[in-house]
């Protein structure tokens, strides 16, 4: 009985980092990755390309997280993406209190 359980428990070690590796790639993204994204009120389509190695959305810094990705670009825009639901909130900034635009995009789960 002793022989046999010191043969197993490598065996089992095995079988739980491999196990542990696939449920890793599983949830985690690695590298670049094409979006599509929708405009709800016109029904335009674009692509928006997120990097997870590096961080950033079409070449932007990004803040990644499990429920969103967050950016900005240097002319004042906000973006939030909801990992979730694939909802993207746009707000422009202006003198006039700026604005909301909102679309959709395909998220690969």
């Amino acid at each position: 009985m002793k022989g046999s359980l010191m043969r197993t428990r490598p065996l089992a070690a095995a079988f739980g980092a491999l196990a542990l590796t696939f449920a890793t790639s599983m949830v985690s993204h690695a590298g670049p990755m094409a979006v599509t994204c929708t405009n709800n009120a016109s029904g335009t389509n674009w692509q928006i390309n997120i990097d997870y190695d590096h961080a950033t959305v079409d070449s932007v810094p990004a803040t990644i997280s499990d429920a969103q990705i967050a950016w900005h670009t240097a002319d004042g825009q906000h973006y939030k993406l909801d990992r979730k639901t694939g909802d993207l909130a746009v707000v422009l900034a202006s003198s006039t209190g700026g604005s909301f635009i909102y679309h959709h995009c395909k998220l690969d789960r």
